[in-house]
């Protein structure tokens, strides 16, 4: 009761906009600061309640409307209830033996999400996966076996090279999916004489916020029968928007989806989705038909027994979140949500474009909650000499984001891109953000930074 206490007191500071979104200190100032190790007698309760606050007290206040730093940001209400569900019930999603519910909410839901991509009746398959990154190697992992069965129980070295195209901007995790499957990242690229087996479209690139050509990419997959994968992770939610949803035009033509709903849904992490247009696929490729778990002669549909066409043994229940946030909100819900998120940063983009003292990165609107821009102060505008200029801004959003973090008045996330010094990446997917917010966060830019 005592825990529950302190994790309501929490929740109750993290949306105070008089709070701070983080109490930060060095590592070394930290580990000094409570005594973080294991010892070998236990604890009394007392100590552990002391941990528990002590955990909170440091941590960063994700749910707190002025955090702004990840694509993942927010609390719901529903999604943590049903989260402190999922981890009392404690089981596993292997087989409908021991999760029979969660199983068929996955289920059902996986469907739902198959349906809103397009793909007819809902058919094809999916699993939930830990994020994004697993979810497209999952599907570079399929693309493979559909193109090489043999390599499943041969290897490499029974395929030929094999090569993988994706967009520069593309998530890192196709190039790691890559190095993990054995293709190499050297293959993430376009050479004459690999085997293309593969492609990666981003719908909302991570950075950038940018949706690649799905229509004009599925046309050449199809002419050339390359597997055809949309990374959804980021942009897949605007498939609930009806006014936004036409940015993923000519995903309903992909062998495969990630769509992350722990982004721009607001599902409590992780929460990760891989739709999959070939029903049975996923099966034939992973499954090692384990006896002591996948017993053929089980007294239901062994359908349900989903553990076999996993990476995973053990795989945790992430479907209760999104299914009872689902419930809750209504599909209608989700777009409402979602809209308000592309309408705070398309206010932000028209407050700052003409704005003495900001710079966007590109030109024209953002496709998605993305705001790139450059800060520079007062001392800094009139230097006549690029090179020089971009020295001495390149050390800009570095200052600010730890001043940010020291006041711990909001958190926005910065780095640099190609030749490009660093930048700000403002995202918003906060459902608590409001409009004062964004005035706030310029307002906090400009005082942070208007020395340097």
């Amino acid at each position: 009761n005592e825990v529950v206490d302190i994790l309501l007191a929490y929740i109750v500071e993290s949306f105070d906009r008089e709070t701070k979104v983080i109490d930060f200190h060095y590592p070394n100032e930290l580990m000094q600061r409570n005594n973080w190790e294991l010892q070998d007698e236990p604890e009394s309760l007392d100590d552990i309640l002391v941990s528990c606050r002590a955990t909170l007290k440091y941590a960063i206040k994700t749910a707190h409307p002025r955090y702004f730093n990840q694509l993942s940001t927010g609390l719901d209400m529903v999604g943590l209830a049903a989260d402190w569900l999922t981890s009392t019930a404690n089981t596993n999603m292997f087989t409908y033996e021991v999760a029979p519910v969660f199983v068929l909410l996955e289920y059902v839901t996986l469907k739902k999400m198959r349906e809103i991509i397009g793909w007819q009746d809902g058919s094809g398959d999916g699993i939930f996966s830990p994020g994004g990154a697993i979810s497209n190697m999952y599907a570079m992992l399929l693309a493979r076996f559909k193109m090489f069965p043999e390599v499943k129980e041969k290897g490499m070295s029974s395929v030929p090279r094999l090569a993988a195209f994706t967009s520069e901007h593309s998530h890192f995790s196709i190039k790691k999916g890559a190095a993990a499957l054995g293709i190499g990242t050297e293959s993430v690229i376009c050479v004459k004489g690999f085997v293309p087996f593969f492609v990666s479209a981003t719908a909302g690139t991570t950075v950038y916020g940018a949706f690649d050509p799905l229509i004009a990419v599925s046309d050449i997959c199809k002419k050339y029968n390359v597997w055809f994968h949309v990374d959804g992770a980021w942009g897949g939610s605007l498939l609930m928007s009806r006014r936004h949803r036409w940015k993923l035009d000519g995903v309903d033509r992909a062998n495969s989806v990630t769509w992350n709903p722990h982004k721009m849904m607001s599902v409590p992490l992780q929460c990760s989705a891989l739709l999959v247009r070939e029903e049975g696929l996923m099966q034939n490729c992973n499954q090692m038909h384990a006896c002591y778990l996948f017993q053929q002669d089980k007294h239901y549909d062994l359908s349900y027994d989903t553990g076999d066409k996993a990476l995973q043994c053990g795989r945790h229940v992430d479907i209760f979140k999104l299914w009872l946030m689902w419930r809750a909100k209504g599909t209608i819900g989700f777009e409402s949500q979602i809209d308000k998120c592309l309408e705070l940063s398309e206010y932000l983009y028209n407050k700052i474009k003409d704005r003495e003292g900001y710079e966007m990165v590109f030109d024209g609107k953002p496709q998605h909650t993305n705001v790139c821009f450059w800060y520079l102060p007062p001392g800094m505008r009139h230097i006549v000499d690029k090179e020089e200029k971009n020295k001495r801004l390149h050390k800009v959003a570095p200052v600010i984001k730890a001043r940010m973090m020291e006041y711990g008045t909001t958190m926005v996330s910065y780095q640099p891109q190609g030749d490009k010094v660093n930048f700000f990446r403002m995202v918003i997917s906060n459902p608590a953000a409001t409009f004062e917010d964004i005035d706030f966060l310029i307002e906090e830019i400009e005082r942070l930074g208007h020395d340097l």
